[in-house]
């Protein structure tokens, strides 16, 4: 053998064993005691790791492939978090800016999951998470074009829906059918309801009008893409759609439509059991009044592409406002319900002076009908208004006046500034609480943070975060509510990013009747799991899962199908993910 031929020989060698054992530490199981934002960080962002139980005093950050040191720094001292009982130490690496692909090192515990330093970090799983709408659409087929490996039949036409006798009139008796197709399914099950409609399409219209630029240049891959419309307006009008066709001729809403029972774990076009609208209710009209009238704003810039559109919804809003303020009381009680008995999600609300509130500020924002706001009545116990929540609509009523505070300037009409300090003042609570929390987070400001849907209440803080920003522009508020973004998507004591397809240690198995029936291994993309449920409702269905682990309240999730207090998905809680996520990165 030859200089040369021995030569290459050993280079070839010496790479492939350079290879190999990149490979080796690249693969490297990472620590479950190291939680993170498992997609990333911005630049100048900040950036915070939670390490549990450990004696370490030191981290450091290191390149994803080959394990290069490119930034050293101390733990925090020790502190116990009481939701998880844990004892934790915090890596801040806030300082490191250079752009890549990193894990993070902590002796005696290990690496953590890889993780982006970059510009525009959370684009994508921003973008999949409003795209997780059009895999929820009813009454269509979704093909490969748009829906990639999860396409599939359409389900439920719903163009022959029988009326339940608690929605029979003389005109519609009990058995007689209408057509009331589209919609979003509203959760891991197949029901199409409008009170968790309104709270998630209000969501997605305050996005659209907060940021109306940033959104108007957002893409989807869905049907509409082409025409002049925005993306994220195209995708509402499903569901807006749908939500019109509820409206019965007096003004008054049906409720939901519904199966009687809940579907078996089946794929949207094997899902055959009748469907029914139950009675009309003063929430479900109250809800509508209020998204319509927003909606007929909205749309009101799109009378070319969408003529009357804008001027039937205002009229669709009024009439359904008007059917409230006559029948104020008529609760949905499914309990009712018979000739069929039904057992879907109730969505019954039996407090809906905040759906008033709402309902009528929206009409006075549209309008400009000072009676409206009167009505309302918003001023007189400004202290009580909270994070919003699909019982709990009025603060989405502060939301709207600030951000159109302009036509009130120098008018006796509307008292901004009181209405700004309540907003500040629960922004200031939950970052207050996230920079002496253990896991630098608002999310646990209170206990009751932990419960069925508890990932919608870390996102709706969020939000309400982001509008303390915006009418400040101080940075703790931002940043406040990326530590809840970081908190979705794996700083959390699970260890869980909670948004299907993004992380390495994602969700998996949400309860979700199409990820489950596909026969498809990944879950559909951008849907954001339930989150951890101290209630735990399903304990029964999922037999022995639930272990000592899963004693604490911010422990208490499941990554299995079983478990729908825990791990299923619905709309009211992506649509806070997508405003969250969206928003920032149209700040950043």
């Amino acid at each position: 053998m030859n200089f040369i031929k021995i030569f290459t020989f050993l280079l070839v060698v010496s790479f492939s064993s350079l290879s190999v054992s990149a490979q080796e530490v690249s693969s490297e199981k990472a620590s479950a005691e190291i939680r993170l934002n498992q997609v990333g960080f911005y630049p100048e962002g900040p950036k915070t790791a939670i390490v549990v139980d450990t004696n370490a005093e030191n981290f450091s950050i290191q390149t994803k492939g080959n394990r290069e040191e490119v930034f050293s720094g101390k733990l925090s001292s020790a502190k116990k978090w009481p939701h998880s009982g844990e004892l934790v130490k915090q890596a801040d690496f806030s300082s490191f800016s250079s752009p890549g692909n990193y894990v993070l090192y902590v002796p005696g515990t290990g690496y953590s999951h890889p993780f982006k330093i970059e510009q525009n970090v959370h684009l994508a799983p921003a973008k999949a998470s409003l795209k997780a709408f059009y895999f929820q659409r009813a009454s269509t087929a979704l093909p490969e074009e748009y829906a990639g490996q999860w396409a599939r039949k359409a389900g439920h036409p719903d163009d022959k829906v029988k009326i339940h006798n608690s929605a029979a009139t003389k005109n519609l008796p009990a058995g007689s059918t209408i057509s009331s197709p589209k919609g979003w399914y509203d959760a891991g099950d197949y029901g199409k309801y409008v009170v968790n409609s309104g709270i998630t399409m209000a969501t997605l219209f305050s996005l659209y009008e907060d940021f109306p630029q940033y959104m108007k240049n957002l893409e989807l891959n869905i049907p509409e893409n082409n025409n002049t419309i925005p993306d994220i307006l195209d995708e509402t009008l499903w569901n807006l759609r749908w939500m019109m066709s509820m409206q019965h001729e007096d003004g008054g809403v049906y409720h939901k439509l519904t199966s009687a029972n809940f579907h078996p774990m089946s794929i949207p076009s094997e899902a055959k059991l009748q469907r029914w609208v139950v009675q009309k209710s003063t929430a479900a009209t109250l809800d509508f009044a209020a998204v319509t009238a927003q909606a007929s704003r909205i749309f009101n810039e799109y009378k070319e592409e969408l003529p009357g559109l804008s001027d039937s919804l205002l009229v669709m809003s009024k009439n359904a406002y008007q059917w409230a303020k006559e029948h104020p009381e008529q609760y949905y009680n499914q309990r009712e319900l018979k000739d069929p008995a039904v057992s879907t999600g109730a969505y019954g609300d039996g407090n809906v002076e905040d759906e008033f509130q709402w309902a009528a500020t929206e009409l006075f924002i549209t309008t400009g009908n000072k009676k409206y706001y009167e009505e309302a009545s918003i001023e007189e116990d400004l202290d009580s208004f909270q994070i919003p929540s699909w019982p709990n609509v009025n603060t989405l009523a502060l939301y709207s006046l600030l951000r159109n505070q302009e036509k009130y300037q120098g008018e006796n009409i509307v008292n901004i500034d009181a209405i700004e300090r309540r907003v500040l003042a629960m922004a200031d609570e939950l970052a207050e609480y996230s920079q002496t929390s253990a896991y630098a987070a608002p999310m646990g400001v209170k206990d009751s943070d932990f419960a069925w849907g508890s990932n919608s209440q870390a996102a709706n803080q969020g939000i309400l975060l982001i509008n303390a920003y915006s009418l400040t522009k101080n940075k703790k508020y931002l940043d406040a509510a990326i530590a809840n973004l970081d908190y979705l998507l794996g700083r959390n004591a699970t260890g869980y990013s909670f948004l299907t397809g993004y992380g390495e240690k994602s969700t998996k198995h949400p309860h979700h009747r199409p990820s489950e029936a596909d026969g498809i291994e990944d879950p559909v993309p951008g849907l954001l799991a339930g989150g951890p449920n101290p209630g735990q409702q399903d304990k029964g269905g999922c037999e022995n899962l639930y272990t000592e682990k899963h004693q604490y309240p911010a422990t208490s999730y499941i990554d299995e199908s079983c478990s729908y207090a825990s791990n299923e998905i619905a709309i009211n809680w992506n649509a806070p993910f997508v405003y969250l996520a969206n928003a920032i990165e149209a700040l950043r």
